[in-house]
């Protein structure tokens, strides 16, 4: 059994993950994980692995089932977030496993960093958002910096995984120089450590003094997008109501707004307004530039013939 405990608190572990250690005879982790779960072990087989050491966690567990024992690999957060879910497959792939082998695999989730260090914060994934480690430990620096100016780029809500340790200082502050190409030097950030640990601490602070908070392994860092803001405490990503709807008067719907329909800046109404940009005399180059968008795709998409949307409204189940 991969199983996920959870931000580290048993109040935020699964049920499933509980009993899934409760039938466990034996416990295998990451020396810190297997501290997390003291409490439910007594009794159990106990093997403690050192960071770095997550092949040998899996070569475990795997060493165990094959004995007959029903074995628990935990995970903090998710198994499936930067977790042992992957590596353990590949261990299980290398010894030709296959899903009929009489050692079954059984995944239990669980809440991982970027929804638990949200929910300390506010509400700051309620629009497109992604993670990035910046552990270079095993992904070279130029893929992951790719990715961080991608994403700055995109606009999304970011959860940096693994922003520093003692021998990583540097990767956070490149990230910092990726995001500021792209974001505002005030664009929210939220600094959550030891999330639901006993050592919890949350810091609120911006994109150009991101780098100098107290961040360490035990962080995850939070970036809002251009509309994210913080108010009263709490980081808010807007979900994007207030395109459509005009709340200062009672929600009524916005002049060229349906209810229930895209916007009238939706995939429709831009590829209108991209026609008669075109027709107007503007360039697939001037096009690309103004979307931020790649030439041959405005190409494309104007090449593309279409028809209007004739979709009625209660086909579509979003506001």
């Amino acid at each position: 059994m991969l199983v996920g405990i959870g931000p580290g608190s048993v109040e935020h572990m699964t049920q499933r993950a509980r009993a899934a250690i409760a039938e466990a005879d034996v416990v295998i982790g990451y020396v810190t994980y297997i501290k997390l779960v003291a409490d439910l072990i007594e009794g159990k087989e106990i093997i403690r692995k050192s960071m770095t050491e997550e092949l040998d966690r899996a070569v475990s567990a795997l060493e165990g089932a094959r004995a007959g024992k029903k074995v628990a690999l935990i995970s903090s957060g998710d198994a499936g977030v930067y977790g042992m879910a992957g590596p353990t497959y590949e261990v299980l792939f290398q010894a030709g496993w296959t899903p009929d082998d009489a050692v079954q695999v059984e995944i239990v989730p669980g809440a991982s960093a970027l929804n638990s260090c949200a929910a300390l914060v506010g509400a700051p994934l309620t629009h497109d958002f992604c993670a990035i480690s910046l552990s270079d430990l095993l992904t070279p620096w130029p893929t992951i910096a790719r990715r961080l100016d991608a994403v700055a780029m995109a606009d999304f809500v970011v959860a940096l995984y693994n922003p520093k340790s003692g021998r990583r200082t540097r990767q956070i502050v490149e990230a910092q120089r990726l995001f500021l190409r792209h974001r505002r030097p005030d664009t929210p950030v939220a600094i959550v450590k030891s999330g639901y640990r006993r050592r919890q601490n949350i810091v609120f602070t911006t994109l150009d003094c991101m780098a100098d908070a107290d961040i360490g392994m035990l962080s995850t860092v939070l970036i809002g997008n251009s509309n994210t803001f913080v108010r009263h405490g709490l980081m808010v990503t807007p979900r994007g109501y207030a395109n459509k709807y005009d709340m200062e008067e009672g929600g009524a719907t916005r002049e060229g707004e349906k209810a229930g329909r895209s916007l009238s800046t939706g995939l429709l109404g831009w590829l209108d307004t991209l026609r008669e940009e075109h027709a107007a005399g503007a360039s697939i180059a001037t096009l690309a530039a103004r979307h931020r968008l790649p030439a041959d795709y405005i190409q494309s998409t104007l090449d593309e013939p279409w028809e209007a949307d004739a979709a009625p409204a209660n086909e579509e189940s979003e506001s």
